[in-house]
């Protein structure tokens, strides 16, 4: 067969790893020929690809973000987008497509699918926030460099006697400032999930002064914000001007700033933030998501030839299972509240 490749969204740790098992899998297992397709959607469109051989990839597994490069292209952004998408596929002679990426990517594969593509979904995403599957490949490797991250910026706040407040990413859900700031000893870990009280977490910190704790390290979610109030309207209105991609999405930051500034103005400790952004994306996966994304990969070669599309390979109960695409697409997978509840709670403030 003839199979289409591509990478989609944001790019991720293990996204090469992928790469290498279809292609490897594909032409060893089934004597399969594969295309990479360029900068994701956008390379479809454009019907710009590679061909991609088993000695070409074989040296991908350890290699960080996507040698077919990645964009945020939306094929029905345009009123001709999915028509012109549909018929490079087939002029390319793709059998199949195995389509690696996160809620948006996938939700063009879903759409496509409707249009006669077969395709397979890879689920993909540093936030672990897709539905149908239990961990996505990069969350392990983003939550140990937000984790390696903290312990150092634990050393430097204890050193000055000052409060660092850490942005991470995590636009709907809180998984990475969750895992990250257990796994670093974190004093406050704030989530999309539960908006916050500015003057109870300055309370908190007060309480951390007042027994002899005099440095005290916030990890917060890119997406988390204050509780319904004014602290909310100040924070919408400081943070960092958004502009918005073809899918809709709003860019995020700034937040871990402003909560800075306001733990200093109410409390007269010396505050510091840092935005860790997207080192959190970059860099050698962990051995953990390289065999991850390398079972994905060739899940995915063996969901092609059973002829099982629209699909998604998935991570259940440490089983690879492949779930409809519909059920990954959509609606985030939330945080498990009980990791900040039961967890994290005896340690916090």
């Amino acid at each position: 067969m003839r199979i289409g490749l591509l990478t989609g969204g944001g790019d991720c740790p293990g996204l090469n790893a992928v790469i290498r098992a279809v292609v490897v899998a594909g032409r060893r297992l089934h004597a399969d020929e594969t295309v990479g397709y360029l900068d994701g959607w956008r390379g479809v469109m454009e019907r710009r690809s590679v061909p991609l051989e088993p000695g070409g990839v074989e040296d991908l597994l350890a290699r960080g973000g996507t040698v077919l490069g990645s964009s945020r292209t939306n094929p029905f952004a345009t009123d001709d987008g999915p028509r012109v998408t549909v018929d490079n596929i087939v002029k390319d002679g793709v059998d199949a497509l195995v389509a690696i990426g996160g809620d948006d990517t996938l939700g063009v594969a879903h759409r496509l699918g409707s249009l006669g593509v077969r395709v397979v979904g890879v689920p993909k995403t540093i936030d672990n926030d897709l539905s149908g599957t239990e961990v996505t490949f990069g969350f392990h490797t983003a939550v140990e460099t937000a984790t390696e991250a903290i312990d150092r910026l634990q050393t430097t706040a204890e050193s000055h006697h000052r409060v660092i407040v850490c942005e991470v990413m995590g636009r709907h859900v809180g998984w990475i400032a969750a895992y990250a700031g257990i796994a670093g000893g974190a004093d406050e870990i704030l989530v999309p999930e539960v908006p916050f009280g500015v003057d109870e977490v300055c309370s908190r910190i007060r309480k951390r002064h007042e027994r002899g704790s005099y440095s005290s390290v916030v990890v917060i979610s890119e997406g988390a914000l204050p509780e319904p109030g004014p602290d909310l309207e100040s924070a919408k209105v400081t943070a960092t001007p958004r502009t918005v991609d073809q899918f809709g999405h709003a860019q995020l930051g700034g937040i871990g700033a402003w909560l800075a500034r306001e733990i200093e103005r109410r409390t007269g400790y010396e505050s510091r933030h840092t935005t860790l952004g997207h080192i959190q994306r970059g860099g050698s996966p962990t051995a953990y998501d390289r065999v991850l994304a390398t079972r994905f990969g060739v899940e995915a070669v063996a969901a092609v030839h059973d002829g099982t599309f629209g699909k998604m390979v998935a991570l259940r109960s440490g089983r690879i299972v492949r779930v409809p695409l519909e059920e990954a697409i959509g609606r985030p997978k939330s945080l498990d509240i009980q990791l900040l509840t039961e967890v994290a709670a005896p340690f916090l403030g």
